[in-house]
């Protein structure tokens, strides 16, 4: 990493319920990132046990967990940075979906809790995320040598006065990692990524789980896969499509995050003062006769 230059591992790949065959594949995933000359691995949310709200809660891990200390050696060999992009994280308080930070030398460097926790109905599902977790009370900034990140899960992509809250608070690259479901990431998935950075003039990472193919695939729902890094101008940088396992590394030039700002100052352009007053109502009568 150069002082304007950050090297991610995007990552993507099909999570199922086998714990095990996950990890061991999240471990491998961070291998050879780090060997490409990534300086942070980002993980999906759910990479590690995708099933049911039941089969979630019953699989929730300790931070002193076997799973978790396999990617912390992984880290600490290949010396690299790694955000296990959300997990349920069994603790003293309950469970929580938690993005993980593992620094360079395997240490546990903190994390964050997702606020937006994704209770909707798509399609015929219904999903009760708020039955499995807790939500989260505060946006959270992660510092990679010269650069600013801020971390974000899933379902946070829909609220964008987080990520102006991050951007505002100096995060020059928004991590998204991420389990959408099949049917809002064909509609939305790309639309959201893509106004997160236009709006931020920032980069945004967002690795994904993606469905299992073909009759036998055995997937508590399907996930959109389409693993993404937008430019700070709003182009697609890497797109991994429905790869069942895939990985990219991907150069921001954080150059480019400053001349995006000072071409379009969007963040100092925000006038709090007025959105604290309620909105102005005007009234018209209705036309005669209706």
């Amino acid at each position: 990493m150069t002082d304007r230059t950050l090297r991610v591992g995007l990552t993507q790949w099909h999570a199922t319920r086998d714990l095990a065959a996950n990890t061991a594949t999240a471990v491998k995933m961070v291998r050879e990132c780090a060997a490409a000359g990534a300086d942070l691995v980002l993980l999906p949310e759910n990479g590690l046990m995708l099933g049911t709200n039941t089969e979630m809660r019953e699989a929730a891990l300790a931070v002193e967990a076997p799973e978790i200390a396999g990617l912390r050696q992984a880290a600490e060999e290949s010396g690299t940075v790694v955000v296990l992009g959300g997990f349920k994280r069994r603790g003293p308080d309950g469970i929580r979906n938690t993005a993980l930070v593992i620094d360079a030398r395997g240490e546990m460097a903190g994390g964050y809790d997702k606020i937006h926790l994704f209770d909707a109905r798509i399609g015929n599902q219904s999903f009760e995320a708020s039955g499995v977790e807790a939500p989260g009370d505060r946006p959270v900034l992660l510092r990679v040598g010269g650069t600013v990140v801020g971390l974000t899960i899933c379902y946070d992509v829909r609220f964008p006065e987080l990520y102006r809250k991050l951007a505002q608070a100096g995060a020059e690259v928004l991590l998204v990692p991420a389990a959408f479901t099949q049917r809002t990431g064909e509609a939305h998935w790309e639309v959201l990524l893509r106004a997160r950075a236009i709006e931020n003039a920032a980069y945004v990472v967002a690795s994904a789980t993606v469905r299992g193919q073909g009759h036998d695939a055995d997937d508590a729902f399907p996930t959109y896969g389409h693993a993404l890094a937008v430019g700070p101008w709003g182009a697609v940088l890497a797109d991994l499509g429905e790869q069942a396992a895939a990985w990219h590394v991907v150069d921001l030039d954080l150059t480019e995050v400053a001349a995006c700002r000072q071409a379009l100052p969007v963040l100092s352009g925000v006038k709090s003062d007025v959105y604290g007053v309620p909105p102005e109502i005007i009234e018209t009568d209705p036309k005669e006769g209706t």
